[in-house]
């Protein structure tokens, strides 16, 4: 019985040892926390089955136990012969001991070479550490022909750079995602060359007529002095542009420009500030003091409407 007791408390050690690996382990917590009601409904029934199946298994170790023992006081005959667990334990793990360790065979396994007298013994390998062997054999070979010969499986470099290409994508994703989000409390100024390139182009297409291509205004207010009907931080004219100021004739550029469109548009035409237009307008509005968090920008000019059309 106490072999069955010995297996029993392996597979529960085995058990365990998952278990405190799985919540030891912060990616699977996040796996747990992410999963939703389906998914832990099957997951219980996977759990359910499984525990099922181990209880089923330990009832049959017992009954076929049960069952040599009632054989063996039937048939007296029986009683010598070995348990499946002792043939299962010769035949896998330990192999014939005795007759390998025999005084007879331990002769015969001795090499024919010595050193000082000492004499070398082919020592018996167990089953089990023969089918690991063969086991690692079959896994190189396999791996060799993987790799090397078809050419199949991907290499370690080709691995890292399938890395970097999703890596590359999800970070794409995630900058797609985080630009669409831009709206007045989070727009900032941003003065890479590829946002104002952006912005200038816009403006030029889609401002010009009702401010002049250098900002100096027209039908709307001039964009390069210090005046400014609506405020003159980089967040005022994102309001503007996107929303528009109906009474006064800037109609709302929201369904037409993107977000990332509309900052870069903003930001350019901060950069229009203290320049000095051919035919520059007249003030309107209040002289703009720049907040600290605009500060680093340059000098704002004098208006909010910006007349933008795609």
């Amino acid at each position: 019985m106490k072999k069955y007791l010995t297996l029993i408390s392996l597979l529960c050690l085995i058990g365990s040892n998952s278990a405190w690996a799985q919540a030891e382990s912060e990616s699977s917590l996040a796996s747990w926390q992410n999963m939703d009601s389906n998914q832990l409904t099957l997951l219980i029934i996977l759990g359910v089955v499984l525990g099922v199946i181990l209880l089923l298994l330990i009832l049959m170790i017992y009954l076929m136990s049960f069952i040599a023992t009632v054989l063996k006081k039937e048939d007296p005959s029986l009683a010598n012969e070995p348990t499946w667990w002792e043939s299962f334990k010769e035949r896998f793990v330990t192999g014939k001991v005795d007759k390998a360790f025999g005084s007879e065979e331990k002769a015969k396994l001795m090499a024919d070479h010595s050193y000082d007298g000492i004499s070398e013994l082919d020592n018996f390998m167990p089953p089990w550490l023969q089918y690991v062997f063969i086991g690692t054999v079959i896994f190189g070979v396999s791996y060799f022909v993987y790799y090397s010969v078809l050419g199949t499986g991907l290499t370690g470099e080709e691995e890292y750079q399938e890395e970097l290409r999703i890596e590359a994508i999800a970070a794409a994703v995630r900058n797609e995602n985080s630009l669409a989000s831009i709206d007045e409390n989070s727009v900032v100024f941003d003065e890479s060359e590829n946002s104002l390139t952006s912005g200038k182009t816009i403006f030029e297409g889609n401002c010009a007529a009702c401010h002049a291509a250098d900002g100096g205004g027209g039908v709307g207010p001039n964009l390069t002095d210090e005046y400014w009907l609506h405020g003159g931080g980089i967040a005022d004219i994102f309001k503007v542009v996107k929303y528009g100021v109906i009474e006064k004739g800037m109609v709302p550029w929201e369904d037409q420009l993107s977000p990332e469109e509309i900052q870069n548009v903003s930001s350019y035409i901060l950069t229009l500030g203290g320049t000095t237009p051919a035919i520059p307008k007249a003030p309107q509005g209040e002289v703009y003091s720049a907040t600290p968090a605009v500060e680093a920008a340059p000098p704002v000019a004098d208006s909010t409407a910006v007349a933008v059309t795609e």
